[in-house]
């Protein structure tokens, strides 16, 4: 029976994803008989999924579009509110929990019928979640678009503008959707590069998928962060920072997250990032609230200089008047 209930629910997975499939691969992703497939299907219509089949050389089976949810039993209300809030917590308003916001809410708004879609479109439009960092805005449908292809393993076309160039249309075997930093990525296969790229969702622009499947590649490694955080480093950024906290890596790693990377020392942890914008490294000390020292880069010891002043200037209790640092000394936050 255990058995049996796992592969249900692989089953159920892969119907999820509203793809057409043939009975044979279908029977030949769960390793069983095409007889032992059509009773798990039948098993599924009991329980309410209504599950289209056809017959012959070409059958098939494929997950109703806008159908209801069993056996989870949500009302509207219920269906909505749990829409909206993956929806910010894929935004990253839960940390840790961008991409199975992601994938859950591909799953959810699949079954959803359209009269729910634009409830749930409607109030995102009017809301907006308060998000530690303030990355890029992203339209969900998008980021569930792109989670659906990766799911479906179905090649997609998009415009993409990269940092220092022109909007161009690309053709990719989509792979994994990563959040990273205070923005999202997708890992892909290029076709016409023959390699694998990664591209930032807020310089994607009109998804389509092209109705082609694929057979997934390797990603060298296996771990899509972990590449992604090694095809970053080869990317120049415009400032390499690093900095000294005399507290423990668990309390960093807390509250920065995947944005940057932090490592023991005798007297604390070194946290490291790579940033364009020395803002959010500001902001993430002024969080932590633990000494520091500023090893590099030097402009970023006269931010949180500038920004130490700016605060006391306009909290209006200014006292005695802050003294100089000279720039070749390390900071010390307290």
């Amino acid at each position: 029976m255990a058995n049996t209930s796992a592969r249900m629910l692989r089953l159920l997975s892969l119907l999820q994803t509203h793809r057409y499939w043939p009975g044979s691969e279908l029977a030949g992703r769960l390793d069983v008989s095409p007889r032992t497939l059509r009773r798990d299907v039948d098993r599924l219509r009991e329980l309410g999924y209504p599950v289209d089949a056809s017959r012959g050389v070409a059958g098939g089976y494929q997950l109703q579009a806008g159908a209801a949810m069993p056996p989870l039993l949500l009302d509207d209300e219920e269906a909505v509110a749990i829409a909206v809030g993956l929806r910010s917590a894929a935004a990253g308003a839960v940390a840790g929990f961008e991409e199975t916001s992601v994938r859950a809410l591909a799953k959810v708004i699949q079954l959803l019928p359209p009269r729910l879609r634009r409830r749930i479109d409607a109030l995102q439009a009017v809301t907006a979640p308060g998000v530690l960092g303030g990355g890029p805005a992203l339209d969900a449908l998008t980021l569930t678009s792109l989670a659906m292809a990766c799911r479906a393993e179905e090649r997609l076309r998009f415009d993409y503008t990269p940092r220092d160039g022109e909007t161009a249309r690309r053709h990719v075997e989509p792979h994994r959707l990563v959040s990273l930093g205070r923005r999202w990525y997708l890992v892909a296969w290029d076709l016409e590069r023959g390699d694998w790229r990664s591209f930032r969702l807020d310089r994607l622009t009109a998804p389509a998928p092209t109705g082609a499947r694929f057979r997934p590649r390797d990603l060298p490694g296996g771990d899509p962060v972990r590449w992604l955080r090694s095809r970053m480093r080869t990317i120049p950024q415009r400032y390499e920072v690093s900095v000294l906290l005399r507290t423990d890596v668990d309390t960093v790693r807390t509250t920065v997250g995947n944005w940057g990377a932090v490592e023991a020392t005798p007297e604390g942890c070194r946290l490291r990032m790579n940033v364009d914008d020395l803002g959010w490294p500001v902001m993430a000390l002024g969080v932590l609230d633990v000494p520091f020292t500023v090893e590099s880069p030097d402009e970023l010891r006269d931010r949180v200089r500038h920004t130490g002043e700016s605060l006391l200037r306009n909290s209006g209790r200014i006292g005695a008047p802050v003294a100089p640092i000279r720039k070749q000394e390390p900071i010390e936050g307290v």
